[in-house]
């Protein structure tokens, strides 16, 4: 059975001060609620080891937005796998559309930081999807198809079982426009079959693929209600606790 999964992303939002009154009041409304999916938290990196400190003590779980492609040594301003891992990291972003736009991040150059992440047990949060402008030429599913393939079709059976997928069509992404449940579930079973031709029916059931762009509190249910999405990656909701605990009460 695959794991629904309800990932807010804070993106280069909030102050320390802010950031640990957001972390408190999240941790204070989840302490008596029980949730039919799992809860992570991706704040900046400045925030990760206060956000594991309020999860040792929560329901939630924590995320990194980006990690380094190398391991160690002179790449000033990186942060490691290995890093992450030392303050309790769970998930760690890759590939967000924003990373690929303005940091000129490729498949190939995300395909490593995926094996960094495997390396250290965390499990890579993959992000996938196209432009208006290739929708509107109708080629989104060969981007979607070259993106997964190139970012993650060197793995193994074994080490895919620990990949998570994000579709998120970038113009709906911080638009205010989203897919509609019928072109998220559309996707969604475009890549379960791309992913049942590389590594089988079984392994394809099992991963987790989440909607990401515009999803909230008045979208979600409809949107987690289709066949193939297990969730969502959740922008601008997720910096209001009622409503991102709201989504994750939409299953």
């Amino acid at each position: 059975m695959r794991t629904q999964i309800v990932a807010g992303n804070w993106k280069m939002n909030k102050s320390f001060q802010e950031a640990e009154e957001l972390m408190g009041a999240l941790a204070e409304k989840l302490e008596h609620k029980e949730l039919k999916c799992e809860l992570v938290v991706c704040p900046p990196a400045l925030y990760l080891e206060m956000a594991s400190d309020y999860a040792d003590e929560s329901i939630f779980c924590v995320g990194a937005q980006n990690v380094s492609d190398h391991d160690h040594g002179a790449f000033t301003g990186e942060i490691s796998a290995e890093m992450l891992d030392s303050v309790d990291v769970d998930f760690c972003i890759v590939g967000h559309s924003e990373r690929r736009k303005y940091f000129k991040e490729d498949n190939y150059l995300l395909a490593n930081k995926v094996n960094r992440l495997l390396d250290h047990n965390m499990i890579p949060v993959y992000c996938c999807g196209e432009l208006l402008e290739e929708r509107e030429k109708k080629i989104h599913f060969e981007i979607v198809e070259q993106q997964i393939k190139e970012g993650l079709f060197h793995l193994s059976e074994d080490e895919f079982s620990n990949i998570v997928i994000a579709y998120e069509p970038v113009w709906a992404i911080g638009t205010g426009l989203t897919a509609t449940p019928d072109q998220a579930q559309e996707m969604h079973a475009f890549i379960r079959q791309l992913l049942a031709k590389k590594y089988g029916d079984e392994a394809a059931e099992n991963c987790t693929i989440l909607y990401g762009g515009s999803c909230n509190a008045s979208n979600a249910t409809e949107l987690f209600s289709q066949k193939d999405v297990d969730g969502g990656l959740i922008g601008g909701a997720s910096l209001k606790v009622d409503d991102f605990i709201k989504i994750a009460e939409s299953f």
